[in-house]
């Protein structure tokens, strides 16, 4: 099995309810992540990243998630990210054109709401990721798996849809 490295930059197993300030905030130690991964007897590697959620995310965040994609000595690597701008940082990852395998993921509904969508994907990207043979940058979401081009994210559908 190639050894997978997962960088959590933030939002999907992340954000939890803060009942004082009656909103999502983002935890920046992937708890929820370490534990899902316990259960599963899984040793992946988990470098939590920004703890941020996309939609605040800047160009400065996404030149960070590159670098540390491109130092990492792993050359298989599931982002997970949030939603709202996957594509953004698909893009500026996509471009660096790296030597790795690269498959972003994450969930419309934070992990904190409803665990299903999150864990599903998170599953589908660590198998998708072990199958790629060819070095690029990937996405899976709703069970939608293709190159970041190929899976988008649908706003008007609220879900992700294969385009090609």
């Amino acid at each position: 099995m190639k050894p997978i490295l997962l960088l959590s930059t933030g939002g999907t197993f992340n954000k939890i309810y803060n009942p004082i300030h009656g909103q999502l905030e983002v935890n920046p130690h992937s708890t929820p992540l370490h534990r899902l991964l316990e259960h599963w007897q899984a040793d992946y590697p988990v470098r939590n990243l920004l703890g941020k959620d996309s939609l605040e995310m800047d160009d400065r965040d996404r030149h960070t998630l590159l670098e540390a994609i491109r130092d990492a000595r792993e050359e298989t690597i599931v982002v997970i990210h949030g939603t709202d701008t996957m594509d953004q940082s698909t893009a500026v990852v996509a471009a660096a054109q790296l030597p790795k395998r690269i498959v972003f993921t994450g969930a419309m509904i934070p992990w904190s709401i409803d665990p299903v969508e999150a864990t599903a994907n998170l599953a589908s990207a660590i198998g998708y990721a072990q199958a790629l043979k060819e070095d690029g940058v990937y996405l899976t979401m709703s069970g939608q798996f293709g190159t970041h081009i190929e899976v988008i994210k649908d706003r008007a559908a609220g879900r992700f849809v294969r385009v090609r």
